[in-house]
């Protein structure tokens, strides 16, 4: 299936973009979620073809959050691994583990809870403020002690003080939910809207790409609203910062309305491309 380009409805997210509706596909042996393959750009993405290696510094955690407040009994101290990308709730996420900090923390996990807030980190803006906790659902030591991970997206969390930068990050956090929908939102019409957006989207650029028309499948898989519009942010691949602004959304319907307006555009932009083709069809 092809991956249509993604036109973000908000002006600072200038790079180009692609859906792939497949990113919520929980087969570990087939992963979909696909980390940038080169770190040091945030421009385009590239299909996962291998584990991804990546690599990050804690010198750019924002002072803000360099916070030595006193310390409740209900504190939750999390290790952090800053990637260059946004990592979802439900989305499988695969990684190659070989820096040596991050081979201990892989240590210490496997012997404790496998878990580990993935964190959203450019080298413009740092490394951000709210992230999502990946678990280590499979794993494989490799003999030089590299590891190859299988990790799945859980709950938000937003980081409240670093408590420590060395190996790696560990960061005080609280926990991250939706705020309860008021009785006039429809949440399940706007998730059906948005799966209606996506399939228009997908059927649209599989045309422009001469691809078979083929009725596109069931995109919700009878997700409730709120994972669903997370699925949804999961498949805008190539506009991290986009999807770090709807991860970051404490509101449903606030996050399905922005999606399927990023849709709505993205589908403008493919019709009018449709429209040239056919005009056009040589070029």
């Amino acid at each position: 299936m092809a991956s249509p380009q993604l036109i973000p409805s908000h002006s600072s997210f200038n790079h180009q973009a692609s859906i792939n509706p497949n990113s919520s596909n929980p087969s570990l042996s087939n992963p979909n979620l696909k980390p940038i393959a080169n770190p040091s750009s945030l421009l385009q993405w590239r299909k996962f073809q291998r584990f991804t290696s990546l690599r990050c510094s804690a010198s750019s955690f924002p002072e803000k959050h360099r916070m030595n407040s006193a310390k409740s009994d209900d504190v939750v101290e999390l290790p952090l691994f800053p990637l260059p990308l946004v990592l979802f709730p439900g989305a499988v996420l695969p990684l190659q583990i070989f820096e040596f900090r991050y081979r201990i923390m892989m240590h210490t996990l496997l012997h404790t809870d496998l878990r580990f807030g993935v964190i959203y980190s450019d080298a413009e803006t740092g490394i951000s403020g709210v992230g999502c906790v990946g678990e280590i659902v499979r794993h494989e030591r490799l003999a030089d002690d590299r590891f190859f991970l299988i990790c799945k997206g859980q709950e938000r969390f937003r980081i409240t003080d670093l408590v420590r930068t060395k190996p790696y990050l560990v960061a005080e956090v609280d926990w991250l939910e939706d705020r309860p929908s008021v009785d006039d939102e429809d949440l399940e019409g706007l998730a059906n809207e948005v799966e209606s957006c996506m399939k228009d989207v997908i059927r649209l650029s599989n045309r422009l790409n001469g691809k078979l028309e083929k009725e596109v499948k069931d995109l919700r898989k009878n997700h409730f609203p709120t994972p669903f519009s997370f699925f949804v942010g999961s498949t805008f691949e190539g506009a991290p910062r986009e999807q770090q602004a709807l991860l970051e959304l404490e509101c449903t319907a606030a996050r399905l309305k922005r999606e399927k307006e990023t849709l709505r555009n993205t589908l403008n932009y493919l019709s009018a491309a449709s429209a040239l083709k056919d005009v056009f069809p040589s070029s």
